[in-house]
């Protein structure tokens, strides 16, 4: 198993990161996990700190030659904020000294964890809270699971993903756009498994889920139809104007996925559970569904079942509503997981609050922050969901290196 722990806070100096179990020979340099680094600031309506935090990682242990040894690898990814904002942030969060003279801040937002946090762990000052909570945490955790997004990599496993709804403007459900995914990655109804699987096929080519990602990177909102795209930028751009902010909803497709990995035998092996729990560890993530889930309760069970044909020694469904999962297990479609969030708590336009000191009601008061961060939530979710794949192909194919894992799928 492939475990990781993230470490920092968001105006802290730095954010540190340990990924151990990773099989030996994987081949990894900093740049593969930059790439990725950079997308998470993609998107229109970001905040003001995607204009000079520039994430780029330092490995420090556990790679040698460019490949992983099996070994822990440790990580730091420097916060630029820590030297550039202007707002004290590196004062007030020093791990020296003790606090006297340090403004604290008292009127929790509505909606984020503000308020439950400083009850919980009996602060007198939000800050602690603010910054441990922030989303800044998941650059790390994309650092970590790029990681195990390059051993999947070479077993030709590949995960994209795309926007499909910011606030008000999105597609009328799954149909609207299946043609379009099966069509960059290189999928006809009822194909099969489709791209990548087996042993190192189609590693790094521009099919399967990487098509995906090829396509929704040169959209400013990482959706693949341009009107909607333009529909979504205005609407950012008048709730912008209104002090408010947007959700939306984002999809994450895994191809190359061999059959079995997950099991029906035990509740917390099952796969669909685990991508849930993971998509509901990101900031913001309120609800996850698997394949056509919330459009399949509406349904009949005739449309919702997949049909399954026998081609060539392998049996594929004609349709894949189930997101490749059924009875816990991967079934060799490719995997749909769709990730809703909420919108932003920070606000312009203040909402009502209290005075965790005095109790006075007052409206709160303004963190810079993003208009909506869909899209960049869009590549957090590939990164954890390739975590969870990573980790499920270990639990049924083993071994301590990369040759090892890969004839045994073979």
């Amino acid at each position: 198993m492939i475990r990781y722990l993230t470490a920092g806070e968001s105006h802290g100096e730095a954010l540190i990161g340990i990924v151990e179990g990773v099989p030996a020979g994987v081949s990894l340099t900093a740049e593969d996990i930059n790439v990725h680094l950079a997308r998470r600031w993609m998107g229109f309506g970001r905040g003001g700190r995607a204009k000079f935090e520039q994430d780029l990682v330092h490995i420090y242990s556990g790679i040698r030659f460019s490949k992983t040894m099996g070994s822990p690898i440790a990580l730091r990814l420097d916060n630029a904020a820590y030297q550039q904002d202007k707002s004290g942030w590196p004062e007030v969060m020093a791990i020296g000294g003790s606090g006297d003279g340090i403004e604290k801040i008292t009127l929790p937002r509505p909606g984020h964890a503000d308020l439950t946090g400083t009850q919980k762990y009996g602060f007198d000052d939000i800050r602690p809270v603010i910054d441990r909570s922030s989303a800044r945490e998941t650059a790390m955790r994309v650092a970590c699971c790029s990681i195990a997004r390059a051993f999947l990599e070479e077993l030709g496993i590949q995960v994209g993903s795309h926007v499909v709804r910011i606030g008000e403007v999105g597609y009328d459900g799954p149909m609207a756009y299946r043609d379009r995914l099966e069509s960059l990655m290189g999928r006809g109804p009822g194909s099969g498994a489709g791209s990548g699987v087996g042993a190192g096929a189609n590693k790094g080519a521009n099919v399967g889920a990487n098509a995906i990602n090829d396509a929704a990177d040169l959209n400013e909102v990482r959706m693949l139809d341009e009107a909607l795209s333009a529909r979504c930028i205005e609407h950012i751009k008048e709730v912008k104007k209104e002090g408010d902010s947007l959700g939306g909803v984002y999809e994450v497709v895994v191809t190359g996925v061999p059959v079995g990995l997950g099991s029906y035998a035990q509740w917390d092996r099952k796969l669909d559970a685990r991508l849930g729990h993971a998509i509901l560890s990101i900031q913001a993530q309120k609800g996850v569904e698997i394949g056509d889930g919330i459009a399949a309760a509406a349904d009949r069970g005739s449309q919702v079942h997949d049909p399954i044909m026998s081609q060539h020694g392998t049996f594929p469904r004609t349709q894949n509503r189930a997101g490749g999962i059924e009875g816990g297990m991967s079934n060799g479609m490719p995997i749909i997981v769709r990730g809703y969030m909420k919108p932003i708590p920070t606000l312009i336009k203040p909402l009502g609050t209290a005075d965790i000191v005095t109790g006075e009601q007052q409206p709160t008061r303004y963190e810079r922050s993003d208009v909506t961060s869909v899209p960049a939530a869009s590549t957090v979710a590939e990164a954890v969901v390739a975590m969870e794949i990573a980790n499920a192909l270990l639990e049924k194919f083993g071994g301590d290196s990369l040759d090892e894992i890969r004839e045994r799928l073979r």
